[in-house]
């Protein structure tokens, strides 16, 4: 399978546009070694294979994370739009991994379908989209969704006019939105992670932008995959609080931090040496967007990638 990485970035993307930390204020000025990020999603389609001689232009596939930045991410990669018809997409379904502002309000972008957006989410995010954050309401009026359930049991599915891939749905600790009424009882489906196979060759890879917590299921799953990609919001814990920015932990607002006893580092250093590993989602705030830091240098030591806009992973 291909994956295009459309935005990297966490909520806010990179520079964020109200804030002057260093990060955003350094590659504002040029005096960072950094590049710019639109909000987290990534486009997921299956290998072209040797009898398409284009390269794979006009092959569809799964939109992961419907960002505020989609627009954007469409017009910065052709391969979503083939332009095979006077109205065309590459896009044949979204699949959502939670209910956040960055990984939803994308989906208003995509209204002027002539028919209803496929779209793939659990009950909770659904509810979530309906209630607290209406966009999938508001879409009735235009373009219209045919909604697919996620199952959260392990049922493997697949996106009609994809071929050769299978996803899978694990549950994940982390946070619903805050306009959700499980943001502080959380429930199974607020936010999941995906395992997603080519059935061809059986190479996957583990995608989980929002991690608060990695379970038993959630580390067999990133064992048993080529590659993942996996929260990189925060590089400690009280980054936020530090800064003066927010009174909340990243593990408060459902984030794993990447250093520290417990953190990413550690648990990506106990994956098999086979599997390659990225970090996607990364807050603006995060010193390893600064290519030159000393954060950014333990990264590359233990074999750790940070992803950035328009990174293509061949798996």
């Amino acid at each position: 399978m291909r994956i295009t990485v459309l935005g990297s970035a966490a909520g806010g993307g990179f520079p964020q546009w109200n804030c002057n930390c260093r990060n955003c204020a350094g590659l504002r000025a040029g005096t960072l070694n950094a590049k710019a990020r639109t909000q987290s999603s990534i486009f997921v389609r299956p290998d072209a294979g040797t009898d398409n001689i284009d390269g794979g232009d006009g092959i569809d596939g799964v939109l992961f994370n419907a960002s505020p930045d989609i627009l954007e991410q469409i017009r910065s990669h052709p391969a979503l739009q083939p332009a095979r018809a006077v109205r065309d997409s590459a896009i044949a379904g979204v699949v959502l991994m939670d209910g956040q502002i960055d990984h939803a309000t994308g989906l208003f972008m995509l209204r002027e379908r002539s028919t209803p957006l496929p779209l793939w989410c659990t009950d909770p995010v659904e509810e979530d989209l309906s209630q607290g954050n209406p966009v999938l309401r508001v879409l009735g009026h235009y373009c219209g969704v045919q909604r697919h359930v996620i199952a959260l049991d392990g049922t493997a599915f697949t996106v009609p006019g994809v071929a050769d891939l299978s996803f899978r749905a694990l549950p994940l600790s982390s946070k619903a939105a805050p306009y959700s009424p499980h943001r502080e009882q959380p429930v199974p489906g607020d936010n999941i992670g995906m395992l997603m196979t080519d059935t061809r060759s059986s190479r996957s890879v583990f995608y989980a932008p929002g991690l608060g917590d990695i379970t038993p299921p959630v580390f067999d799953a990133m064992c048993s995959a080529d590659c993942v990609l996996v929260d990189g919001t925060f590089w400690t814990d009280d980054e936020m609080p530090r800064l003066g920015l927010s009174g909340k932990t990243a593990r408060a607002i459902g984030h794993l931090p990447q250093s520290g006893a417990g953190g990413m580092i550690e648990w990506l250093a106990k994956l098999p040496v086979r599997t390659r590993r990225l970090l996607i989602h990364i807050n603006n705030t995060n010193p390893i967007l600064d290519e030159n830091s000393p954060e950014r240098a333990v990264l590359t030591r233990a074999g750790i990638e940070v992803c950035e806009d328009g990174m293509e992973l061949q798996v």
